[in-house]
């Protein structure tokens, strides 16, 4: 594929009004934001490193090492790095697939400010530019038991700056270890009749004798923090979202079997044995509405959790734009010539096509 150029490149910020500053050292690259310089790389071994950050408080003069969030870029050949919107670093690794090129590294958005403040250390967080439209929800929906919630978290945990849940509101009691506005936003019932009656929600359903519901004001509170919803609504909440003039990527999770349900109900030791039976008696007519009704765009079937992951993450992000492709677009026209000169011909030939 050919041998991508060592480029060493100074004092470009007087050259650029955005106020970039790069300066390439073999595999290492520094970047300032602020009073911090971030250094990404390397942690070379036969020419093929793994990423590594490191920050240096110009205001202190000492370096951090920060926590890292997200999954990281896998081992490379080399990089370029270039600071988007004064929040975050794009990081185009050199010998790498097209799909596995383009990364970001957030070192001062919201959700980066928020862990900071939540640990009391700097952290910094990876998400992969990926082919997903950052702005379509993603309707998850199956029968209780089937492992929706753990699936969630396992999703949210790779791409924490991606996604975003949204909370739903519920009239049932909280279980031991739920909390309020986390898992739920727990409510009376005749407070969330009146918000429906006002048109405060964009799904509602009764379930197992309580109200279960998504109001607009939640998904719109993902969508305005720069994330992609992720609705974990039941079967009758994936009807309504998909009559309403909501598009979202519709997802139905499936037991492998009602018996395998039966028995991760009672491992999970939250209901009686009557309440158990109530879950089974719905989870049998949602799983014959999930696979029959044409509601769902994707159903998965958690026989195997890693291998319905795997699924999950393809579904959920397939089927629309390139974030990468959309960073570049906003970048000015200087940029883009900037980047082409210094990586012409190899990032144009590997990467840019």
């Amino acid at each position: 594929m050919g041998e991508a150029p060592v480029i060493y490149v100074e004092n470009l910020k007087d050259r650029f009004s955005n106020g970039f500053n790069l300066r390439f050292k073999g595999f290492e690259t520094s970047i300032d934001v602020g009073d911090k310089t971030f250094v990404i790389g390397s942690n070379n071994n036969d020419s093929i490193s793994s990423i590594e950050v490191q920050i240096y408080d110009k205001s202190k003069g000492k370096w951090v090492i920060p926590t890292v969030l997200g999954t990281e870029p896998k081992r490379y050949e080399g990089h370029s790095a270039i600071l988007l919107n004064e929040d975050r670093i794009m990081v185009i690794t050199w010998g790498s697939t097209p799909d596995d090129c383009i990364w970001f590294l957030e070192v001062d958005t919201e959700y980066v400010k928020q862990q900071k403040k939540a640990s009391g250390t700097e952290v910094v967080a990876w998400s992969k530019g990926v082919r997903g439209d950052a702005e379509k929800p993603v309707v998850i929906s199956g029968p209780s038991g089937v492992g929706k919630g753990t699936l969630i978290n396992m999703l949210m945990k790779e791409f924490p700056t991606m996604f975003g849940f949204s909370v739903s509101h519920t009239t049932r009691a909280p279980r031991s270890m739920e909390k309020n506005g986390v898992h739920y936003h727990f409510t009376e019932r005749s407070i969330m009749e009146k918000d429906i009656k006002d048109g405060k929600f964009l799904e509602f359903a009764s379930v197992h004798g309580n109200l279960y519901g998504t109001s607009t004001e939640a998904v719109e509170a993902v969508a305005d923090s720069g994330k992609r919803c992720i609705l974990d609504i039941d079967v009758q909440g994936a009807k309504s979202v998909r009559a309403s003039s909501l598009d979202a990527v519709f997802i139905f999770i499936s037991p492998p079997s009602v018996a395998k349900l039966e028995e991760r109900l009672h491992l999970r030791g939250t209901e009686t044995q009557e309440q158990i039976q109530k879950r089974l008696q719905n989870a049998k007519a949602e799983i014959e509405q999930g696979k029959s009704s044409g509601i769902f765009d994707h159903i998965l079937c958690n026989d195997h959790l890693e291998k319905c992951y795997d699924d999950l993450k393809v579904t959920s992000l397939s089927n629309s734009l390139s974030e990468c492709t959309s960073s570049f677009t906003n970048l000015d026209v200087d940029l883009v010539s900037f980047v082409f000169v210094i990586e012409t011909p190899w990032i144009r030939r590997n990467y840019l096509n």
